[in-house]
């Protein structure tokens, strides 16, 4: 019998923040520093409760700021501590430069972003802007679709951040508002099988900094010729590294499946997907949506399937352009604008992998930009995203670019 079979159920409702607190929590965490920020808060909020009644054997360090908890990261990650943070929007901006430290120096921080809107326009609402304006800063960047997925990620994400063949910051994102408050069963996993999962890390080894072994960090030569290569030689075996992670994640995921009975398929989920001519492809919590749609249209006779891209960074585009093969049509649902394009990021990111995978140019590819500012991704958004998906692979003319919430 297997162990996800064999374990006790501990059943709590909760809303995503807890879920990520309780994902920290049994990860044993050493150093924490969380600054608040809606809607994030609340994760800090149950650290700090935790750590007050003993339960979080961790320094919680009460800093002024989010670029101040991005350097107590780093700084106690190069001393050999497992280390966590989070953030949301102007929060993750404020960051920035900690950011692109933490992954050029490979530190493997844990960071959580609660997905809000950016400044620019002032709202306190949900979109994915934040998250994906900091893909190029070298952060392996996951986004989920539940509170249960958000608990497990956290976990998953040490397995990975830690590994000694990628050693590189994780960010494990949710919909901030959406899934931050929303409340659901979660099964909380046992502490000696999280320990058990996370067991493979402490037989390996990461350089750290110590005064018994005083070394130059950070600084790769004093000559600007020998530095040039060296920040060359650092930036290749850096992208080496986040590509390292496809295959990485999906044996993480397999192997967390085979211990707690969870999966996520890794990279990339298919849903409902064998012998379709029309897919949609989403990320975050609007598949859950999708998905009831797509077994409502199924059972009207609609052939239709999803593709959940839950590996935003590096980007699947392999098992993407895999899962496109022989699709007459292609929808892709964004919650963010990607400027200068005209579109949304993952419908670039879409259409790149359709290029890599030498998909025929002709197969249309439709973009659904909505949810922006705390609208709804409704189910007749998605309806609507499929019916014009299914125009589209029939021949007739299509928009390249549809904004639902301005139909």
């Amino acid at each position: 019998m297997s162990v996800a079979r064999e374990m006790k159920r501990n059943i709590e409702v909760c809303d995503g923040n807890k879920a990520v607190a309780y994902g920290v929590l049994l990860s044993r965490p050493d150093v924490v520093a969380v600054y608040p920020i809606t809607p994030q808060s609340a994760v800090g909020e149950w650290l700090s409760r935790w750590y007050d009644e003993g339960k979080l054997d961790a320094e919680v360090v009460r800093v002024e700021g989010e670029n101040s908890s991005m350097g107590v990261c780093c700084s106690a990650s190069l001393t050999g501590g497992r280390v966590f943070t989070a953030t949301s929007s102007w929060g993750l901006l404020f960051m920035t430069d900690g950011l692109h430290y933490a992954a050029g120096y490979r530190i493997p921080v844990v960071m959580t972003n609660a997905n809000r809107e950016t400044p620019g326009i002032f709202t306190i609402g949900n979109s994915s802007q934040d998250m994906w304006s900091m893909r190029d800063t070298g952060w392996v960047q996951i986004n989920v679709e539940d509170n249960q997925e958000i608990l497990d990620s956290v976990i998953m994400a040490y397995r990975i951040a830690e590994d000694p063949e990628i050693l590189l910051p994780v960010m494990v994102c949710y919909d901030g508002f959406y899934l931050s408050y929303r409340k659901d069963p979660l099964e909380i996993p046992e502490q000696d099988l999280v320990d058990k999962f996370l067991a493979p890390l402490g037989k390996s080894r990461r350089m750290v900094i110590t005064p018994d072994d005083p070394m130059i960090f950070g600084v790769p030569s004093f000559f600007p010729q020998d530095q040039g290569e060296g920040c060359t030689e650092f930036r290749y075996k850096h992208s080496a590294a986040l590509e390292r992670v496809k295959d990485k994640i999906d044996k993480v995921d397999r192997d967390f499946g085979g211990i707690f009975g969870r999966s996520y398929g890794g990279q990339v989920e298919g849903y409902r997907t064998r012998d379709v001519e029309t897919v949609l492809v989403a990320t975050g919590s609007c598949v859950g949506t999708a998905k009831v749609v797509v077994d409502q249209m199924r059972e009207e006779g609609h052939k239709v399937g999803l593709i959940k891209v839950k590996l935003l960074r590096p980007f699947p585009k392999e098992r993407l352009a895999q899962a496109l093969k022989g699709k007459k049509a292609v929808g892709v649902i964004d919650r963010s604008v990607c400027f200068g394009y005209h579109c949304g990021h993952l419908y670039m990111e879409t259409k790149a992998a359709i290029a890599f995978g030498s998909i025929p140019p002709d197969v249309p590819t439709l973009n659904f930009i909505g949810g922006l500012a705390n609208l709804d991704i409704s189910s007749d958004h998605i309806r609507r995203a499929i019916d014009l998906t299914n125009a589209a692979s029939r021949g007739e003319v299509f928009k390249e670019v549809t904004w639902l919430s301005l139909e």
